[in-house]
C-alpha cells in the first residue's frame, strides 16, 4: 500500500514541476508553449514536404529509369526555368499561349507566361471578390426581413464543388453546347469559340472563381463586422457622423485585420489555381503554376522539374504571405 501511494506521488510530482514552471512565466512564454504543439505540427505536415521538395528539384530528371530522380545537379533546374532555356523546356512540354493573350511577351518562356497568368488571375479575382465581397457583408450585416434566406443564397456557389463548377462554365460557353459563346460573341466580347482563346477563357476562369469564392469573402468580413461594438455607431450618429464617416472612421479601420486575413487566405488559394482551370479549358490555353506541376509530372513524368517548379511557386505564394502579414501587423498597431 506504500507503494502505491510513493509511485502516485512521483507521478504527481513529475507533473507538478512543469506546471509550477508554467505558472512562473510570462503571458507571451505561455502562449508559445500552448502554441507548441501546433509548431510541431505544422513542421511536419508543411515545412518538412517543402524541404523534401527542395531536395528533389536539385536532382536530374530519370524517366527512362524506374526512380524518377537522377544524380545532383543542383541549381540547373532553376537556372534553366528562370533563364529561359528553349530546349529545356521543349524536354518536358510544348505548350504555349495563344496569340490572343494580352500583355504576355509569346516567345517568352512558359514559365514566365505561367508566373504571368498566376499573379494576374489572384490579383484581379481577389481584388473583385474583396469587392462585392465587402458589398455583400455590409448588406448582411443590417437588420432586414429574409437576411437568413439572402445568406444561403450567397453560400450556394462555394458549396459547388470546384470540378463541377469549371463543367459548368465549360458547357455554357462551348460554342456547339452552350449559349454563353453566341451571346458574348454577338456583344462583341468573345471570339467563335472562347475555350480555345487564352484571353477569353482567362476571363471566363476568372467570372466562374469570383463568382464561386466571393461568398467566401463576404462571411469572413461579415464576421468581422459583427465584431465592431454597436456602440460606436450610437455615439458617432448622436455627434452628427455622416455614414462615409461612420464607414471611413469606425467600420473600416475595425474590419481591417479580419479582411486582410480574408484577402490571404484567398490570396493563397488563388495562387494555386489548377482544378478550375483544369475542368474550364485546359491548362495548354490558360496555364498556371500549378499547371505547369501537374503537365511536367502527368504528362513528361519529369519529377524534379515538377518539384522545382513546386518550390517556385511556394516562394512566390510565400512573398505575398509576408507582405500580409506586414500590412496585418500594421492594422493591428504593431502586435500581430
Amino acid at each position: 500500500m506504500s507503494t502505491d501511494t510513493r509511485a502516485d506521488g512521483g507521478g504527481g510530482s513529475l507533473l507538478a514541476r512543469p506546471l509550477n514552471w508554467l505558472e512562473t512565466q510570462s503571458e507571451e512564454v505561455y502562449a508559445y508553449v500552448l502554441l507548441a504543439p501546433a509548431f510541431l505540427l505544422l513542421a511536419v505536415v508543411a515545412f518538412y514536404p517543402l524541404i523534401e521538395t527542395f531536395r528533389f528539384s536539385l536532382l536530374a530528371d530519370a524517366v527512362a529509369s524506374a526512380d524518377p530522380f537522377g544524380e545532383f545537379i543542383g541549381l540547373d533546374h532553376y537556372i534553366a526555368l528562370l533563364t529561359g532555356d528553349t530546349n529545356f523546356t521543349q524536354q518536358f512540354i510544348s505548350v504555349s499561349l495563344s496569340s490572343s493573350f494580352p500583355f504576355v511577351d509569346f516567345g517568352a518562356p512558359f514559365l514566365q507566361q505561367a508566373i504571368f497568368v498566376t499573379l494576374a488571375f489572384a490579383i484581379i479575382s481577389v481584388f473583385f471578390e474583396t469587392l462585392i465581397g465587402f458589398g455583400q457583408a455590409l448588406v448582411l450585416d443590417q437588420d432586414f426581413y429574409g437576411r437568413r434566406w439572402v445568406r444561403v443564397a450567397i453560400i450556394i456557389p462555394w458549396a459547388i464543388p470546384i470540378v463541377i463548377q469549371g463543367m459548368i462554365f465549360f458547357l455554357i460557353f462551348n460554342p456547339t453546347i452552350g449559349f454563353g459563346a453566341e451571346f458574348m460573341q454577338w456583344l462583341g466580347v468573345f471570339g467563335s469559340n472562347p475555350l480555345s482563346s487564352s484571353s477569353d477563357s482567362f476571363l471566363i476562369v476568372l467570372v466562374a472563381d469570383i463568382w464561386k469564392t466571393t461568398a467566401f469573402m463576404a462571411l469572413l468580413i461579415l464576421a468581422g463586422l459583427q465584431s465592431i461594438d454597436r456602440g460606436l455607431y450610437d455615439v458617432a450618429k448622436v455627434s452628427g457622423a455622416s455614414p462615409w464617416q461612420r464607414f471611413k472612421y469606425i467600420t473600416l479601420p475595425l474590419v481591417a485585420p479580419a479582411l486582410l486575413v480574408a484577402m490571404l487566405f484567398r490570396t493563397m488559394d488563388a495562387m494555386r489555381i489548377y482544378g478550375l482551370i483544369d475542368s474550364t479549358a485546359g491548362c495548354e490555353t490558360v496555364p498556371s503554376l500549378t499547371c505547369l506541376v501537374i503537365i511536367a509530372l502527368q504528362e513528361s513524368r519529369r519529377w524534379a522539374t515538377a518539384s522545382a517548379v513546386a518550390f517556385l511557386t511556394a516562394v512566390v505564394i510565400s512573398g505575398f504571405v509576408v507582405v500580409y502579414l506586414l500590412a496585418l501587423r500594421n492594422s493591428s498597431g504593431g502586435v500581430a
